[in-house]
C-alpha cells in the first residue's frame, strides 16, 4: 500500500522546485504526493526565512500539525513531520527543542538524503521527538543523487541551475542558509531540460539565488555564463520559452544582455532587484552597485530588446534611510518604470549585519513610505497592463479558472491572461487578442482553437505546477 506525502511550500520558486524534487526522491520508496495533510504519512514544511516572522509562522503551523499527528496515532498510524528549507537551516536543533513532535529537520542542501532520514526516524521509538537533524553543507553535489525521472508534468517547469550567494547583502540571510554560490554543469542542466520537455514542458524558468551569476562547466570544459547556457537551451527541440530569476545587477554581463536581443525564446520580461534608488542606502546594503549603474543596465537591455518589461524588488525603511534617500528611490521608479514589482518594509533578520544597526526606522514611517511607493508601482503596473489592450499575444494556458469555461495562462510579459477556452487547450501556446487590462491580469479572446490551426503550438501534457510565487528579495 502506497504511503502519502504532503509538502507545504513557502516562499520563492527555488522552494517550489525543491519541493517537487523531494517528492521525486521519495517516490521510489512508495510515497505518493497528496494535496491535503489528512491521511498523510509524511508531512514536510518547506520553509522560507526571507520575510518577517517567518520562523514564528512555522511554529504556528507545527502547532496545528501536532493535532493531525495525535489523530493519526489514535487511528494507529505513524505520521512523520519534517521541517525543510531555510528556516530549518537557520534554526536546526532549536526546532526540535521547541517542537518535539518534529521528526526531521533538514536544510536545502541535504534533501537528497531524505529517504535515509525517514528510515532513521521510523527506527526511533515513541512516535514523536525523533529529532533527526541534517543541516550540514555536504561535500557532495545533491543534484548527483536526485532521481533523473520526475513525476512533474506540465507546460511550464522550474529548473534550478544555481544555488547559494556570495554577495552578503546586509539585510539577507541567504548566504547563511543556502551557502556559497554553486553552478550546475551545463550538461546536467541540458539533460534535465530535455527530460522536462519530454514530460510536456515548453517553457522553462531557470532558477538561482543569483541565477545570472551562473558559471557552470560547459560542454567544452570551459566555464559558461548564463547567456551561453541560454543560447544552448534555446536549441533544444520543443522548448519555446525561456525565463530566469532571480538576478543581481552586478551579474548582468554583456553576453547575457546581448542574449535578450538575439534569442527569440528568451521572454521579454526580467526580474532585476534594485532594492533602493539611493546610493547611500545601496552602500549600506552592500549591494556594490549604484542607482546609475542600474539605470545604465536597463538602458542597455532596452536598447537590444525595446519591448522588455522589468520587475524589481524594493525595501523601504532600511536602517538610516532618510526622507531624501526615499525620494531618490521614488525618482528611480518614475524614471525606469516597472511592469511589476515586489515591495516590502525592512524587517531585521537575526544574524544579519543590518539587524544590529542602531538607526532603525519607526514602523509607522516604514508603513507610510511603503504606501507611497506602492501607489506609484501599482499605477505603473496598471498602465503597463492596459498598454497591451488590442495586442495579440501567444498565451501558454496552464490552469483552469474558477469561472466555468475559462482558462488562465501566461503571456510573454508574465501577466496572467484569462480567456474563455475549452480545457483541451491546457498545455497549448495560443494566440489571444487582449481586450482589457486589469490591476493584476489581462483578459482576452482566443482567436481560433482548432487543434490543427497554425495559431496553436502543441506543448505537451496538462501542467501540474502552479504559477510562480513572488521571488525572495536578494
Amino acid at each position: 500500500m502506497a504511503k502519502k506525502l504532503f509538502v507545504k511550500t513557502y516562499g520563492c520558486q527555488m522552494n517550489v522546485y525543491d519541493s517537487a524534487r523531494m517528492a521525486d526522491v521519495m517516490a521510489p520508496h512508495g510515497y505518493e504526493p497528496i494535496d491535503t495533510v489528512e491521511g498523510a504519512d509524511l508531512v514536510i514544511l518547506n520553509t522560507c526565512h526571507i520575510r518577517e516572522k517567518a520562523t514564528e509562522k512555522v511554529y504556528s503551523e507545527l502547532g496545528r500539525l501536532r493535532q493531525n499527528k495525535d489523530q493519526a496515532a489514535r487511528e494507529g498510524r505513524r505520521m512523520l513531520i519534517g521541517v525543510a528549507g531555510c528556516v530549518a537551516q537557520a534554526e536546526g536543533d532549536e526546532i526540535v527543542r521547541r517542537a518535539p513532535m518534529v521528526d526531521l529537520v533538514f536544510g536545502p542542501q541535504t534533501y537528497h538524503r531524505l529517504p535515509e532520514m525517514v528510515v532513521r526516524a521510523l527506527d526511533r521509538t515513541g512516535g514523536r521527538g525523533a529529532g533527526v537533524v541534517d543541516t550540514d553543507f555536504p561535500a557532495e553535489d545533491k543534484f548527483d543523487f536526485l532521481p533523473e525521472e520526475s513525476a512533474e508534468r506540465g507546460a511550464s517547469a522550474f529548473l534550478s541551475i544555481q544555488e547559494g550567494c556570495d554577495k552578503f547583502c546586509t539585510f539577507c540571510v541567504v548566504p547563511y542558509t543556502r551557502g556559497a554560490e554553486f553552478s550546475r554543469p551545463a550538461r546536467a542542466v541540458l539533460d534535465e531540460a530535455r527530460r522536462m520537455i519530454a514530460n510536456g514542458a515548453s517553457e522553462i524558468t531557470l532558477l538561482g539565488q543569483n541565477v545570472n551569476a551562473y558559471h557552470g562547466a560547459g560542454l567544452d570544459d570551459r566555464d559558461w555564463g548564463l547567456g551561453r547556457l541560454i543560447r544552448h537551451l534555446a536549441e533544444l527541440p520543443g522548448l519555446e520559452r525561456i525565463r530566469y530569476t532571480t538576478s543581481h545587477p552586478r551579474d548582468m554581463d554583456a553576453d547575457l544582455i546581448a542574449a535578450h536581443g538575439e534569442v527569440p525564446a528568451l521572454m521579454p520580461f526580467l526580474h532585476l532587484p534594485v532594492q533602493s534608488g539611493s546610493d547611500r542606502v545601496l552602500e549600506a546594503m552592500n549591494r556594490k552597485h549604484s542607482a546609475d549603474d542600474f539605470r545604465r543596465i536597463v538602458d542597455r537591455l532596452r536598447a537590444v530588446r525595446p519591448d522588455l518589461a522589468l520587475s524589481s524588488d524594493f525595501i523601504v525603511g532600511f536602517p538610516g534611510e532618510g526622507d531624501a534617500e526615499f525620494v531618490e528611490t521614488l525618482r528611480l521608479i518614475r524614471e525606469v518604470t516597472f511592469a511589476q514589482a515586489y515591495s516590502f518594509k525592512y524587517s531585521a533578520r537575526p544574524g544579519t549585519p543590518a539587524a544590529s544597526v542602531e538607526d532603525q526606522i519607526p514602523d509607522q514611517v516604514k508603513s507610510d513610505r511603503l504606501q507611497a511607493l506602492q501607489q506609484i508601482l501599482n499605477a505603473q503596473q496598471v498602465a503597463f497592463n492596459r498598454s497591451k489592450i488590442g495586442s495579440v499575444q501567444p498565451v501558454l494556458f496552464d490552469r483552469k479558472s474558477h469561472k466555468p469555461g475559462q482558462l488562465i495562462g501566461r503571456g510573454p510579459w508574465m501577466q496572467s491572461v484569462h480567456a474563455e477556452a475549452p480545457e483541451r487547450l491546457l498545455g497549448h501556446l495560443i494566440d489571444v487578442r487582449i481586450e482589457d487590462g486589469h490591476a493584476n491580469s489581462l483578459s482576452g479572446t482566443v482567436l481560433r482553437h482548432d487543434p490543427d490551426a497554425s495559431e496553436i503550438r502543441q506543448t505537451g501534457l496538462p501542467p501540474s505546477v502552479t504559477h510562480p510565487l513572488p521571488p525572495a528579495a536578494e
